[in-house]
């Protein structure tokens, strides 16, 4: 699966020179928690997020009272607080390039670009639903999770057994398992019940039922 496919489309943006106050409605508005930040002449400038927000605001000892401080947000303005140095990925990447870029910097989004032009924007909770579909979290079935010797035909080994049975694979994702030995296979099948899908793992000798349920 593609970026372009799960990514927010024509995302709202604020530029450098609106306040902070101005920026905290608009993300109360539209219920979003990361904004684009887009110069003058459209490009991309920064990012800024409720968190970078919360860090400028005066801290809870603060003896300031709430006109006082809301005069100050007012003031303050997103290019004093934004994120300069920015993270992007390309609508033609894959969702799993930006999940890895979003787990190593431990960031909740991604600017989508083509070429300079920001296209979209990507976020934790996108993935969230890409990995509900991948597992088929919505769909009924039979779940299960297997170990295999990473080898060659082992998946063809299992999907012809459960085929047999008349079972209809929904979903199978595919991980490293405990050892570079072995693999992790997690299926959820339908038209299929638990003891006849026990019994089609027969067919791989060392096959490790790791969990079933329904």
């Amino acid at each position: 699966m593609i970026i372009s496919d799960v990514m927010t489309k024509n995302p709202i943006s604020v530029h450098p020179e609106m306040s902070v106050t101005e920026v905290r409605s608009l993300m109360d508005k539209e219920q979003v928690g990361h904004l684009p930040v887009l110069d003058k002449n459209n490009k991309l400038a920064g990012i800024i997020t409720k968190k970078d927000m919360l860090k400028a605001g005066p801290s809870a000892a603060t003896s300031l009272d709430m006109y006082e401080i809301s005069y100050l947000l007012s003031k303050l303005k997103v290019e004093k607080i934004m994120v300069k140095t920015v993270h992007t990925v390309t609508e033609n990447d894959v969702v799993e390039e930006a999940a890895r870029i979003m787990a190593d910097e431990t960031i909740g989004c991604l600017p989508v670009m083509k070429g300079d032009l920001l296209v979209g924007i990507i976020t934790k909770t996108d993935l969230f639903h890409v990995f509900v579909k991948a597992f088929g979290a919505r769909r009924p079935g039979v779940r299960i999770t297997i170990n295999v010797a990473d080898k060659p035909g082992q998946l063809e080994k299992l999907t012809h057994a459960i085929a047999v049975k008349g079972g209809n694979i929904v979903t199978l994702v595919s991980s490293d398992g405990d050892d570079p030995d072995h693999r992790r296979i997690t299926l959820k099948i339908a038209g299929m019940s638990r003891s006849d899908i026990e019994e089609s793992l027969r067919v791989i000798p060392d096959a490790e039922l790791e969990d079933i349920r329904e």
